[in-house]
């Protein structure tokens, strides 16, 4: 008499082996392929700096030096080791957040960057703010009137954020709302009468003007930052919406939409409290795209309201050949990106079992 032997989940048939769960073998796949994209984007970083036609000795000692002293500089900066010896000695910086001495500053690459990135991450903070509060309704609401005056308005809205240049919008912006209207401060941070009225705390302007109680800085502070995250925030706000909208629609055409108007339930209800929950994870992945790209993407902004972030600082290392910083600049782009996209695939897992 046979008899079929059962074995409970997630146990194997074989009492000397172990199956490790699914999320554990998942989670190790997305942290190895997440250390293999680091490794690689390093390893970009390094040759791209390598094969760009930049010398570093003149970039360090300028042009006019003797063969002597740039022959030391030479053997200083260690480009007489061979390729992999460099690439070996830069790796082992980059695992020590050390990218080396900005030519530029003369300060170390991170310590420039600790010091001009949270004015960047203010300004993308505050522009994805506004993006996501308006795109994401706006998306929704042309999916549910597809076809209407106001989904017509959308799609123009979306195509002119596509379309026009931020730095264009820029300064038409400063012309109007800060030359003409006095609406909004003018470039930079903060007037200069408050440069020195504040001690840094977490190099935040807003928060730091909030916990030191200052609240006539605090207004000044908005008014220098309300223009160019406007104007970010609609260049995310057209792809935010647009997304938004395609996903809505796709929802919307599914059976159980039907099936739920057919019960009685209201449209926007049906919408709101059951298509949306559906596309919550997607409308959140390019939330977190839109916000790597204003984290990045903001040089010509901040070039044309002279804010002394991220991108201004990048565009200067460009324009002086200051590879160390540019190089550590570009690695920090690309952590944020892998970063963000990690981030986007556990959501995914833990939002939507179908993904498990």
């Amino acid at each position: 008499m046979s008899r079929t032997a059962t074995t409970a989940p997630g146990l194997s048939s074989d009492p000397g082996r172990t199956i490790l769960p699914s999320w554990l073998k998942a989670s190790g796949r997305t942290l190895v392929s997440f250390a293999v994209t680091l490794l690689g984007l390093a390893a970009l970083t390094f040759f791209i700096g390598r094969l760009l036609p930049l010398d570093p000795v003149v970039a360090v000692l300028g042009d006019n030096v003797t063969q002597e002293a740039y022959q030391a500089m030479y053997k200083q900066l260690g480009l007489d080791q061979p390729l992999y010896v460099q690439f070996g000695r830069y790796l082992w910086g980059v695992l020590h957040l050390d990218f080396g001495m900005a030519l530029t500053t003369g300060k170390p690459v991170m310590t420039d960057i600790a010091r001009v990135f949270p004015a960047t991450i203010e300004l993308a903070s505050v522009a994805i703010v506004i993006g996501t509060s308006l795109g994401i309704p706006l998306g929704v609401l042309s999916a549910m009137y597809r076809g209407s005056w106001l989904d017509q308005i959308v799609r123009v809205v979306g195509l002119i954020g596509y379309s026009a240049p931020n730095f264009w919008l820029g300064l038409m912006g400063l012309v109007l709302f800060y030359a003409t209207l006095g609406w909004v401060g003018g470039p930079g941070r903060i007037d200069f009468t408050y440069e020195f009225d504040l001690e840094p705390v977490t190099g935040f302007l807003l928060i730091d003007s909030l916990l030191a109680g200052n609240w006539e800085m605090f207004g000044n502070a908005v008014s220098h930052i309300i223009l160019p995250a406007s104007i970010l925030a609609f260049s995310s706000l057209a792809y935010i919406s647009r997304m938004t909208r395609s996903f809505m629609m796709e929802q919307l055409s599914q059976e159980y939409v039907v099936t739920a108007r057919v019960k009685g339930l209201s449209w926007a209800r049906t919408v709101w409290g059951h298509a949306f929950r559906n596309i919550a994870v997607q409308v959140v992945t390019v939330v977190a795209l839109s916000y790597a790209f204003l984290l990045e993407g903001a040089v010509l902004t901040e070039t044309v309201f002279a804010w002394p972030g991220f991108g201004r600082y990048l565009t200067n290392a460009l324009l002086a050949g200051d590879m160390n910083a540019v190089v550590g600049c570009t690695l920090l782009v690309g952590v944020i990106f892998v970063t963000l996209n990690l981030l986007c695939d556990l959501l995914y897992r833990v939002f939507d079992p179908r993904t498990r």
